[in-house]
């Protein structure tokens, strides 16, 4: 703002896949629009978002605070550029290039640079074509500022000026996320973990325009509510960039232990996997998600290898999407800090999905082995998967915080779980404990807690 006046009355918004997508471009064109209208109900003032010769703009109708309404466009997947543009009524060039000079000199008051001007004259009544008005309005601001000098090459300021029912002119484009809008290529289903991998994976599928449901299997007593409010944070971070997710809190403690108790422990994680990948898809398709989504790396750790991702595979009928799976893990730990969420992945409560770790899990499991372990779990299986089903508790996740809205009996206490509290996202306790190693210490045959990720 400037004197009380806004400064800039709208933006310009670009993108660049969406531009490619033939027929179907309106589609995604709507759902970027959408996505940027949920995002600016966040902001003080008021917009309005429309489409006009293939492009988006952003119209303030009132004053509005400049960088909280770019942050929240900057999280907007789908947008590569955010272009702040001066609005000027259409009016004959000499008193338009006045006001042209002026905003330019208002914009850069160190002159020292090269400069180009780009007209579109959309407009097609306007009496110069946008040749003559290049010539004339580059010629206009090198004699209002003679530090100016023209490169048409590479000049280090591009002056955009276009002609429709009124003049807009910006100088400058503040990088957006890039991507597909949120929900234009359906709804996922993520596993959610306490580490670093998944959030990014989650961050990492939305920008391919998925909208997210996350999964997170629990373990009490073995993890605690610290271990649940911190993977609620962690969903938080991601909603910033995705909007709501609604969170499934899985009770797994009971399956977890009937493995342990039948079947081999250098399989353990490998068969736990695999009911996990079951529930999460039972719940992905009563949701109707339409695919599953992990922070698998190859290689990364045991359960990780290509032999065991097939084993994991082999009980999936949905699709799931891996999108860490070339990714070094300073690769995925760049972007973890990228969007935030790396302070919290490395809090060190005890996370749900691996209570049980061998001392030397298995690197190359057979499917046919593995199956055959599996029947040792016939008796009861089937319906404690029923069972951990029921203790489904929603929790929906926004970056301002979470409430339930779903809330069941615990089958095994027969009492109510508690309540977790409706809380601002991020206020998991900070105090942060650790072996020497960075590691939990734990012994080689009891039940042990290890990293989501690591796993």
């Amino acid at each position: 703002m400037e004197n009380g006046i806004m400064k800039y009355q709208s933006f310009l918004i670009k993108y660049a896949e969406i531009g490619v997508k033939g027929k179907n471009r309106y589609l995604f064109e709507d759902a970027l629009v959408q996505q940027m209208r949920i995002a600016l109900k966040k902001c003080a003032g008021s917009f309005a978002v429309h489409r006009s010769s293939g492009r988006i703009f952003v119209e303030c109708h009132e004053d509005y605070d400049f960088d909280e309404v770019t942050d929240a466009l900057q999280h907007v997947f789908g947008i590569v550029g955010i272009c702040p543009m001066k609005e000027i009524e259409v009016q004959p060039y000499e008193s338009l290039s006045k006001e042209i000079v002026a905003f330019f000199g208002g914009e850069y008051p160190d002159r020292h640079h090269t400069f180009k001007v780009h007209m579109r004259r959309l407009d097609k009544t306007y009496p110069m074509n946008s040749q003559q008005l290049n010539e004339e309005l580059g010629g206009d601001l090198l004699e209002a500022y003679p530090d100016l000098s023209v490169d048409v090459h590479e000049p280090e300021i591009l002056v955009n000026v276009e002609i429709r029912e009124k003049v807009y002119v910006y100088t400058h484009i503040l990088p957006g996320p890039g991507g597909l809008p949120v929900g234009s290529a359906g709804k996922a289903m993520l596993l959610l973990s306490g580490g670093i991998d998944s959030p990014v994976s989650g961050y990492m599928m939305a920008k391919r325009g998925l909208k997210l449901d996350a999964t997170y299997f629990n373990a009490p007593p073995y993890t605690s509510e610290r271990a649940l409010q911190k993977v609620i944070d962690l969903a938080s971070i991601v909603a910033k960039w995705t909007g709501p997710i609604w969170l499934h809190n899985i009770n797994f403690t009971e399956i977890q232990l009937y493995i342990y108790d039948k079947c081999p422990h250098d399989e353990l994680t490998i068969i736990m996997r695999r009911y996990m990948m079951r529930i999460a898809e039972l719940i992905a398709r009563r949701t109707e998600c339409g695919a599953l989504i992990t922070g698998e790396s190859l290689g990364q750790v045991a359960s990780q290898t290509m032999r065991s991702l097939e084993c994991t595979n082999a009980v999936c009928t949905l699709p799931v999407f891996r999108p860490l799976i070339g990714f070094d893990k300073e690769e995925i730990i760049n972007i973890s800090k990228k969007i935030g969420a790396f302070e919290t992945s490395i809090l060190p409560y005890e996370d749900c999905c691996t209570i049980f770790v061998a001392k030397h899990p298995v690197t190359k499991p057979v499917l046919d082995v593995i199956e055959r372990h599996e029947h040792h779990l016939d008796d009861k299986i089937d319906e404690m998967v029923k069972r951990a089903l029921e203790t489904d508790e929603i929790i929906v996740v926004d970056e301002k915080g979470s409430r339930i809205v779903k809330h069941r009996e615990d089958p095994l206490t027969g009492e109510l779980a508690k309540n977790i509290e409706q809380r601002p996202a991020g206020e998991t306790d900070p105090v942060k404990t650790e072996s020497a190693d960075g590691n939990a210490s734990v012994s080689a045959d009891s039940p042990k807690t290890a990293p989501a990720d690591e796993k």
